[in-house]
């Protein structure tokens, strides 16, 4: 159903994609540049096709297995993002000078944790579907 917890998670994490790449800083070169996700293409795409992915999963209460299906594609979208990321850190130029990692860096971990703890409670409403299923 529509007012589960997963729901809620699912909604978050649509959240922490689609809007918190609008508003946080994601890091600060060795030049002072701010670099925010709708700057680049990649990571505006990612995001939002990260949160449209959360957004398709909440309707999908009615398909328990395909809703856990595209919570785990989301999540390998996520791991992606936040590989790229840590890539990009790590070969950052001018990491000699003084570069910052914003919060920004931390909005894929966020959502994959809202995932994660989505597909925990899809699991736990399949398995007491299961049971009431079994006392018939």
């Amino acid at each position: 159903m529509i007012q589960r917890i997963q729901t809620i998670y699912l909604f978050f994490a649509a959240l922490v994609s689609g809007v918190l790449i609008w508003i946080v800083e994601h890091y600060i070169d060795g030049e002072g540049n701010e670099f925010v996700g709708m700057d680049s293409g990649l990571y505006y795409g990612i995001f939002v096709s990260s949160a449209v992915l959360s957004l398709i999963a909440i309707f999908l209460f009615k398909n328990r297995q395909l809703q856990t299906v595209v919570n785990r594609l989301n999540l390998l979208l996520n791991l992606f993002i936040l590989g790229v990321y840590v890539y990009q850190s790590l070969m950052m130029s001018g990491e000699t000078a003084v570069s910052e990692k914003g919060i920004g860096m931390f909005i894929p971990i966020l959502s994959i944790v809202l995932i994660v703890l989505a597909n925990k409670a899809i699991r736990k409403d399949e398995q007491l579907v299961k049971s009431a299923d079994r006392l018939r």
